[in-house]
């Protein structure tokens, strides 16, 4: 998101018909443009293989699923979420970005969050813990992004 400061990372997706599966040729043709499959600190750390379930009963548990990778380029690291084609995060990850370029206030108190969760958990021996932070976020601003956000086409 232009202007919007916050860990240097940038978040990419990917949405496909069907996830691929670990050491599949989609693993092969990521890895040869740099992007290595993330395994997560432990089995169960938040986004790593499946994102947060937020709407209990919207979707099937595997609607949840998804595929993490990253890049560690040193001039513009990345992560890249593989997700199915209208899973809620799918859904929810568009909706947000067009909630943030559409409400600059929104942007703000998001940006304020990451800032402040980049912080506090600098020093974590993992992501887990500001990944949680970034949830809860969603979840208390969920209503205003989901509605202002629908306004583009869910593959743009």
């Amino acid at each position: 998101m232009p202007g919007l400061r916050a860990k240097r990372f940038v978040d990419l997706q990917i949405g496909v018909s069907a996830l691929p599966e670990e050491g599949s040729a989609t693993d092969e043709v990521l890895a040869a443009i740099g992007y290595l499959p993330e395994r997560g600190a432990r089995p169960d750390s938040p986004g790593v293989h499946r994102d947060q379930i937020r709407d209990p009963g919207r979707a099937p548990a595997d609607a949840y699923r998804k595929r993490l990778y990253s890049r560690g380029d040193p001039v513009r690291p990345s992560i890249l979420h593989v997700r199915l084609l209208g899973s809620p995060w799918w859904s929810y990850t568009v909706a947000f970005r067009n909630w943030l370029r559409a409400d600059p206030a929104g942007r703000s108190a998001y940006e304020a969050m990451k800032l402040e969760a980049a912080e506090t958990h600098a020093h974590d021996a993992d992501y887990d813990a500001y990944t949680r932070a970034k949830t809860a976020f969603f979840d208390l601003y969920q209503h205003r992004y989901e509605h202002t956000g629908r306004g583009v086409h869910r593959g743009q």
